[in-house]
């Protein structure tokens, strides 16, 4: 079996339809391929472990979950990217696994229908009592014996006698579990064992270490200790001898399997003559008659013995640093190689967006760019120009068929491009652009009409030039007053004081009529729009909007005007009874 399953992929694309990254995740580190989990897997998951926002009980019950599996390869990853991360990961991690009841329930596990079903079955169950006696040693001691301060002022040489005594019997449990492991060099025939073989090994070296230093700690206070207390050392320490000719033959075994010699620490033992001095103190204590030796013999062979476990306890701290130092190498190298492979990869896409362009593509470009514009109307050339306006003739406004801007323009005599140009007054005239649009346009001239075909439209050029009208100050526009009459304006509510002089724009003269002190505009239905000369002097009126706000591109256009009504100064009873005389004024 090689490879991702169908059922692999399956589950991971599940996982990522409902947005579980760490489920995906799980997933992948735990796929039916008969390697070991990959590395940028453990690498997210441990990242994730110390996120605070991570849900950690859901990432250790997910691995649960695929230790269900019936599958060896499955359940095996399962239980190496656990072990990962409770070395590795957030304290978090092993801080739930330790607050559980059970873990891993895998005693009667068996896998029958693969190849290597049967021995790999033995190996997980092995694995799964080691990663129990894990967290139970850290529910009990609240520490991570791997992970614990050592040396001089380590934990365990500073430890007073009677916490060392309950201490050592739970290290020596958990270092049980990992040798009982019993792996042979004919056995780690596979990625996913030997995965598991490396983590143990790991877990060997730091684990003895604090063993190792709790042990020159015993010894240094046993013959100051109660007689029951020597009692519990003589026997922790007779256990710690066997315990290290066990771990011997792990480490040989490591040795075979392609491990650094310069990772693998010596061994070496106290002086037989340690345990006989022991057990004759032991003996005294208890009342037996025994030949005790003097105090600079025991000295000595305590001192030699503490010396000789202290060579031990440095070559087991030195291959640990040596495993940390090159871890990190590792993860550093990795890591470089990780960023320039992007780094490359980056580059490689750069250079793909950016092609060398076409003839035509660059003849294109250098006519929007850099060469001279082209008016739109008299086909004459104009002074390149910077400023950034919309290409009305680009496919972008062809993406629509319905789509025809509505721009409104004048043919100007004195312009000569559709940029540069200024008129009589100097000011800056408006850019050209050719018209697209079928709707009725405004005549450059003056008295010209407007289009009454489409009322619709009509009303809509009328609103559009009343919201974009042009600017004063130029010779067609219209003035406000008549020569040499003053007339005091300003205000939305500004209105006229007399109204006798007005005359009405419209076809046929209208005779004058009175109007009252405030006229009042009243609903209507107004007429199409009529042209009236341009040239007509005014006299502003309530209602009348500034000429200025009714031209737009040159074109002078009449604003939709209120219809007023005159009405005699004495007002009828009834408001609503025909008026006699009352004229329509359209202003």
């Amino acid at each position: 079996m090689s490879g991702q399953s169908i059922t692999d992929r399956i589950a991971a694309a599940q996982h990522s339809m409902t947005g579980s990254a760490i489920s995906k995740a799980v997933c992948k580190a735990t796929t039916h391929e008969v390697s070991g989990p990959k590395k940028k897997h453990l690498d997210y998951l441990i990242y994730c472990t110390n996120e605070m926002n991570v849900n950690v009980p859901q990432l250790a019950d997910t691995l649960f979950e695929r230790t269900t599996n019936s599958s060896w390869v499955v359940v095996f990853k399962a239980l190496i990217t656990t072990h990962h991360i409770m070395m590795y990961g957030n304290e978090r991690f092993i801080q739930y696994l330790a607050s559980r009841n059970t873990l891993f329930n895998l005693n009667n596990f068996l896998d029958k229908g693969a190849l290597q079903g049967y021995d790999m079955s033995t190996f997980i169950r092995r694995y799964s009592r080691y990663l129990n006696e894990k967290a139970l040693s850290y529910r009990l001691v609240a520490v991570d014996f791997t992970k614990m301060k050592r040396g001089i002022d380590g934990v365990m040489r500073t430890m007073n006698t009677e916490k060392l005594i309950k201490t050592l019997p739970i290290i020596q449990n958990q270092l049980d579990a990992l040798l009982d492991f019993q792996a042979n060099p004919n056995e780690l025939t596979n990625g996913v064992i030997n995965a598991a073989f490396m983590l143990l090994f790991k877990d060997s070296i730091r684990l003895f270490a604090a063993y190792n230093e709790g042990v020159i700690n015993l010894l240094e206070k046993y013959f100051d200790m109660k007689k029951n207390q020597c009692k519990d050392a003589l026997d922790i320490y007779k256990k710690f001898l066997y315990r290290m000719t066990k771990l011997s033959e792990f480490l040989k075994v490591a040795e075979q399997v392609g491990i650094d010699q310069g990772d693998i620490p010596d061994l070496t033992q106290a002086p037989s003559s340690l345990l006989e001095a022991l057990e004759q103190h032991l003996a005294s204590l208890e009342g037996k008659k025994t030949k005790e030796l003097s105090a600079d013999n025991r000295a000595n062979t305590l001192s030699n013995a503490v010396s000789s476990l202290s060579n031990t306890g440095m070559s087991f701290s030195f291959s640990s640093s040596r495993m940390d130092e090159k871890e990190k190498q590792q993860a550093l190298e990795e890591e470089q190689a990780r960023l320039q492979a992007l780094k490359n990869q980056r580059l490689k896409e750069m250079s793909m967006q950016t092609p060398s362009a076409s003839p035509s593509t660059q003849s294109m470009g250098s006519a929007n760019n850099h060469t001279v514009g082209m008016d739109l109307f008299t086909n004459t050339t104009s002074p390149p120009s910077t400023n950034s306006m919309p290409n009305l003739n680009s496919d972008l406004f062809d993406l629509h068929p319905a789509f025809v801007p509505a721009v409104q323009s004048t043919p100007i005599s004195t312009a000569s491009s559709a940029w540069g140009g200024y008129d009589a007054l100097g000011d800056l005239l408006k850019p050209t652009v050719t018209v697209h649009t079928q709707a009725p346009v405004m005549a450059p001239h003056t008295g010209s009409k407007l289009l009454a075909s489409d009322l619709d439209s009509s009303l809509a050029n009328l609103v559009g030039n009343l919201q974009f009208g042009g600017t004063p100050g130029k010779k067609s526009y219209m003035q406000w007053t008549q020569p040499g009459e003053k007339k005091l304006t300003g205000g939305t509510n500004w209105q006229s004081k007399t109204m006798s002089s007005t005359t009405a724009w419209s076809p046929a003269p209208l005779p004058p009529a009175a109007m009252p002190p405030a006229a009042m505009p009243v609903p209507h239905i107004a007429p199409a729009p009529m042209a009236f000369p341009m040239t007509t002097p005014q006299v502003p009126v309530y209602g009348m909007v500034p000429p200025q706000l009714g031209q737009m591109g040159g074109v002078p256009v009449m604003t939709q005007q209120p219809m007023l009504y005159n009405q005699p100064v004495l007002r009828p009873t009834n408001p609503f009874t025909p008026i006699p005389g009352a004229q329509m004024q359209f202003m």
